[in-house]
């Protein structure tokens, strides 16, 4: 699942990252999404290795992000919480850093609140993109719903990139051997 705003008005903003990160999966993959009104998502679904995958995008803002999760569980079946991946931004990671984490706490992100108070909990896998602070509490909303200047934008994209690459080692290889991979890089 990437985390974002639906429509082009946000479609560029850090707040998005996780969206982009998902879009590279897709395409790496040769899936395109369809828009699934009914479940409010962007879904596709896939095959990484020897996995079949389902990806989404929900279309509620961020902060109801979790609201999609009862009609996946209708279409696809009991969904067992560690072995959701959600790739979303990370204001307290510098631009384009990644890191791995599974369960534990939600860093105040309203995206992340949402997909735990739908599941009952907070044990799915997160694979975070570091957007920066703008370094004032008062100032991060405004932060997340703009658009980063080019060299930040840049960065984000790598980090969107490896982000894909981190979703493809979780899948393959496992949570924890991919946190010990990833944990550890630099941009």
């Amino acid at each position: 699942m990437g985390l974002g705003n639906p429509g082009a008005k946000y479609r560029a903003t850090r707040h998005n990252a996780g969206v982009w990160a998902l879009e590279i999966l897709a395409a790496e993959l040769g899936v395109e999404f369809k828009l699934k009104a009914s479940m409010e998502v962007l879904l596709t679904e896939g095959r990484i290795g020897e996995c079949e995958v389902v990806l989404c995008f929900p279309q509620t803002f961020m902060n109801e992000s979790g609201r999609v999760l009862s009609p996946l569980r209708r279409k696809f079946g009991a969904m067992d919480p560690a072995r959701l991946i959600v790739i979303h931004d990370e204001l307290d990671l510098p631009p384009g850093v990644v890191r791995v984490k599974s369960g534990g706490g939600l860093a105040g992100h309203n995206g992340l609140r949402s997909i735990a108070a739908h599941l009952g909990g907070n044990e799915f896998i997160r694979v975070r993109i570091g957007i920066g602070h703008p370094g004032d509490r008062s100032k991060v909303l405004n932060w997340v719903l703009s658009s980063p200047a080019a060299l930040e934008r840049e960065e984000i994209a790598v980090g969107a990139n490896i982000a894909k690459d981190a979703v493809v080692s979780i899948v393959k290889e496992g949570v924890d051997r991919s946190m010990g991979e990833f944990n550890g890089r630099a941009v």
